[in-house]
C-alpha cells in the first residue's frame, strides 16, 4: 500500500464569530490554495468535511463554493475527535488507491451541537463536560494527590504558547493566581481550566507518494495511526485516573510506526481541560501514572513547548470539528520547521491526540518529516 503524505494546510483565526458554517470553511480552504504550489481544483479527487453540524449536504456545498468537483465526498461526524477520523478517512483513500489527493476541512460554530451531550441519558443531568471532566478531576487527585495549583501549571503554560500562536482564541497571559481565583464552575475546575467553544476551520492537503512532490519540497508523512471507541455512554468508562481508550489507541499507533513515546519530539494533547493534559501525559506513557503533575510543572518552569505548542485546546480555543485539523497542521508546521516563535527543536516526529466525550473513543495520529 503506498505512503500517504500532508501536502499543505490553511487555517482561519478560531472567534466567537457567528457565520454559516459553509462561510466559515472558505478562509481555510483560501489559505490552503494560496500557500500550496501548483494546486488547482482539478487535482483533488476527494473532499472530506469534518463537523458535527451535520444537517447539510456540506461535503458537497464546500466543494462547489471553491470550485472542485471530486470524485468522493462526505462529511464525517465523532464529536470532538471528528478532525482526526476525518483525517485517517482521507489517509484510508489513499493508501488503498481509491483516491490520490484529498481536501480535509473541519469546521464547527460556537453553538454546534456537541457541546452538550443530550444524547446520553446515563449522565442524568450532568450533560455538559465539565461534570465528567469534573470527575476525573476528583478521582485523579484523590489517588495521585494532585492539586489545583497542577491544574493552574496547565493553563498558564498553554495560554502563554497561545499567544504566538496567530489563529488562537485567546490571546491573554494568566498567572498561576489568575487560574487559582478565576471562577468556579464545580468543586473542582474553574473557568481557566476549561477550552472554550467557539467557531473556526482549519483545512489539510493529503496525497500520495507518488503526487505529493507536485506540491510541497517538505512533505510530512503520516506514519502511525490508532483508534479505538470503548462506548458511547460515560457509565461504561471503568477507571477514571485513565483514559483507556487513548492507551489502545497509541499503542495500535506506536506499533503501526515502530516508534516509542522516547521517539516523540513533539505532541498536541486534547486538553478539553486541565486534567486531561496530565491524563494523556501518563496514558501516552511520557511519564508514569501519578506523575503528570511534575511533568507539566517542570513545563511551565523551563517554557518548553514540547506539549501543545499552539496553546492547546484551553489558549487556541475548541471548535469541535476543526480541532484535530488544527493539531495535525501544527505538527506538520513544526516537523517543517515553519512553526516561528513556537517552534520545537528538534522537530523530526510528532504525535497528536484526539478523543471524544469523556475519552469514550479516541484517534492517535504519529506523524514524521
Amino acid at each position: 500500500m503506498r505512503k500517504v503524505a500532508i501536502a499543505g494546510y490553511g487555517l482561519a483565526k478560531f472567534t466567537k464569530e457567528q457565520k454559516p458554517i459553509e462561510s466559515l470553511m472558505l478562509p481555510a480552504v483560501k489559505s490552503l490554495f494560496d500557500d500550496t504550489k501548483n494546486l488547482t481544483q482539478k487535482d483533488i479527487d476527494t473532499v472530506l468535511v469534518s463537523t458535527n453540524d451535520n444537517t447539510k449536504y456540506l461535503a458537497s456545498i464546500i466543494s462547489e463554493l471553491a470550485g472542485i468537483c471530486p470524485k468522493i465526498s462526505h462529511s464525517v461526524e465523532s464529536l470532538c475527535s471528528s478532525g482526526a477520523n476525518t483525517l485517517v478517512s482521507a489517509f484510508s483513500y489513499i493508501r488503498s488507491g481509491l483516491a490520490d489527493v484529498a481536501l480535509v476541512i473541519g469546521a464547527e460554530k460556537a453553538d454546534n451541537p456537541g457541546n452538550v451531550l443530550n444524547w446520553d441519558v446515563s449522565r442524568g443531568e450532568y450533560k455538559h463536560p465539565i461534570y465528567w471532566a469534573s470527575l476525573f478531576t476528583k478521582a485523579h487527585m484523590r489517588k495521585y494527590g494532585t492539586t489545583k495549583q497542577d491544574l493552574a501549571y496547565v493553563s498558564v503554560t498553554n495560554h502563554k504558547n497561545a499567544k504566538e500562536n496567530p489563529y488562537a482564541y485567546s490571546n491573554k497571559e494568566y498567572s498561576i493566581e489568575d487560574v487559582m481565583k478565576s471562577k468556579n464552575l464545580t468543586e473542582d475546575l474553574r473557568v481557566l481550566d476549561c477550552s472554550m467553544p467557539c467557531a473556526g476551520s482549519a483545512a489539510i492537503l493529503l496525497a500520495s507518494e507518488e503526487s505529493v512532490r507536485n506540491f510541497t519540497d517538505s512533505p510530512v508523512w503520516i506514519t502511525g495511526i490508532g483508534q479505538k471507541t470503548q462506548s458511547a455512554s460515560f457509565t461504561k468508562s471503568v477507571e477514571l485516573t485513565s483514559m483507556n481508550s487513548t492507551i489502545t489507541a497509541s499503542h495500535d499507533a506506536f506499533g503501526m510506526s515502530k516508534k516509542n513515546p522516547h521517539d516523540i519530539d513533539v505532541v498536541e494533547l486534547h486538553d478539553a481541560f486541565t486534567i486531561f493534559e496530565m491524563m494523556g501525559l501518563e496514558d501516552l506513557g511520557f511519564v508514569e501514572k501519578g506523575n503528570g503533575k511534575e511533568y507539566v510543572k517542570t513545563l511551565y518552569e523551563t517554557q518548553d513547548k514540547k506539549i501543545n505548542p499552539r496553546g492547546g485546546l484551553i489558549g487556541a480555543g475548541h471548535p469541535l470539528g476543526a480541532t484535530g485539523v488544527a493539531q495535525i497542521i501544527e505538527i506538520t508546521q513544526q516537523l517543517s520547521g515553519k512553526a516561528g516563535k513556537r517552534q520545537v527543536f528538534p522537530a523530526n516526529v510528532g504525535l497528536v491526540q484526539n478523543m471524544s466525550a469523556a475519552a469514550t473513543s479516541s484517534t492517535i495520529i504519529i506523524m514524521e518529516a
